[in-house]
């Protein structure tokens, strides 16, 4: 233990008997290990703000859209729609939301915007978790009756009406040809990963589909039927029993094609973490670059440490120090750089993250920055490892000197 100690004494005074350079040598591991941490942590706070987005959007869910990739693929309706909801075989189905979506300018007093505009029923709050802070939302009433009325999002408040919440309840937007009074503003949800209900516009799905969008096949046909399972052990039973009436509304038979699409909340869940997860890696592997660079820095200063203590080494060996005294000697320098360099990046890292984390906040985006135990370990364990990796030549080299040919260098 206490031969170890002298090792480390050893080392630290030698460093600190020239702190430029030693800290320049170290200046590589901490940036190295600093843009590890950060892209790792910035690739957690994604695949958790894009998981936590999907999961928000409501409670066992499957999104059934049309297959267009099929032949002659009839378009999804309402009365598909109908009938999921209606038929008595989906016991494992709790609501069925239809909708429409596209994209139209919006106005009020001069001011305009660019939106998304959904159609929708009253059963897609249920399915999808949204609410309204002020005035209502859509009614079976307001889809019967084609009426033309809107709910906002917060967003469009903010730009059309300055904010105010009661201004915008007592006023009507210009969609197209037409005016829009303005019913219910949504609850504000925040900037998200998969975009935000703020900045959305909803309107009867009636009222889109003979108002808002050209269509030159079905009169009723939708863009997504939204429906939440009755529970998660509920999921495959309701994605059977829809394929089940899709498939004979549809016509099809034996092994025709689907010529529609049931993807789960969890599909969606696991293809984003496998992507994230992906994403992750590739910035945590392109971070890991700038490691080697710096211990490539680490095996340079300390061939030029060996040069010039060369004497030095020649004095040890000569008074009985051995090969392996001298390499360890000069691992253990290495082996320090590679440690304080890595602490000392850990450090810049979760101040990188933070920072970064901050500005996703404040430009509207909920991204939490996740800096796990996992990542600082395996950036400390891989900063250590290329110290002592590109520290064994030059000790070697150190090692090797001949006692009497050292001690004539001057």
């Amino acid at each position: 233990m206490n031969n170890s100690w002298k090792f480390i004494k050893d080392a630290l005074e030698s460093l600190s008997a020239n702190k430029l350079r030693t800290g320049l040598t170290m200046l590589g591991i901490v940036i190295g290990v600093a843009a590890v941490i950060s892209m790792l942590s910035i690739g957690a706070g994604a695949q958790s703000s894009i998981t936590d987005t999907i999961e928000g959007m409501g409670t066992n869910l499957l999104f059934v859209t049309s297959n267009t990739s099929v032949k002659n693929a009839e378009p999804l309706t309402m009365s598909d729609a109908e009938a999921i909801k209606n038929a008595g075989e989906t016991a494992s189905v709790v609501a069925v939301a239809p909708a429409v979506s596209t994209s139209k300018t919006i106005s009020f007093s001069g001011n305009s915007m660019s939106v998304s505009i959904t159609g929708l029923t009253p059963e897609y709050a249920q399915v999808r978790n949204q609410e309204v802070s002020n005035g209502r939302f859509i009614t079976q009433v307001d889809v019967d009756n084609k009426a033309t009325v809107a709910v906002v999002g917060m967003d469009i408040v903010n730009d059309l009406f300055d904010g105010s919440v009661t201004d915008a309840l007592s006023n009507k937007l210009r969609i197209s040809n037409n005016l829009y009074q303005i019913i219910g503003v949504l609850k504000s949800e925040g900037g998200t990963a998969m975009g935000s209900s703020d900045t959305q516009v909803y309107v009867p799905i009636s009222t889109a589909q003979s108002r808002l969008i050209t269509r030159s096949n079905a009169r009723d046909a939708v863009n997504i039927i939204n429906i939440s399972a009755a529970g998660s052990e509920e999921v495959n039973n309701a994605m059977s029993a829809v394929t089940s009436i899709l498939r004979s509304r549809h016509g099809l038979t034996g092994d025709d094609e689907d010529d529609f699409s049931i993807l789960s909340q969890e599909a969606f869940t696991e293809a984003a973490s496998t992507v994230t997860g992906v994403f992750t890696i590739f910035l945590g592997g392109i971070a890991g670059i700038s490691l080697l660079v710096g211990g490539i820095g680490i095996m340079n200063i300390m061939l030029v440490s060996v040069i010039e203590r060369t004497k030095e080494i020649g004095l040890r060996k000569a008074v009985g120090a051995r090969d392996g005294d001298i390499m360890l000697q000069f691992l253990v320098e290495a082996l320090v750089i590679g440690l304080f360099g890595g602490l000392i990046g850990v450090l810049m890292g979760w101040g990188i993250s933070a920072l970064i984390g901050n500005i996703a906040i404040n430009s509207g985006t909920a991204m939490n920055t996740t800096m796990t135990i996992e990542s600082i370990l395996l950036s400390v364990t891989f900063s250590i490892a290329v110290g002592l990796v590109f520290g064994i030549y030059p000790a070697r080299r150190a090692a090797k000197l001949e006692p009497v040919e050292a001690l004539r260098t001057e």
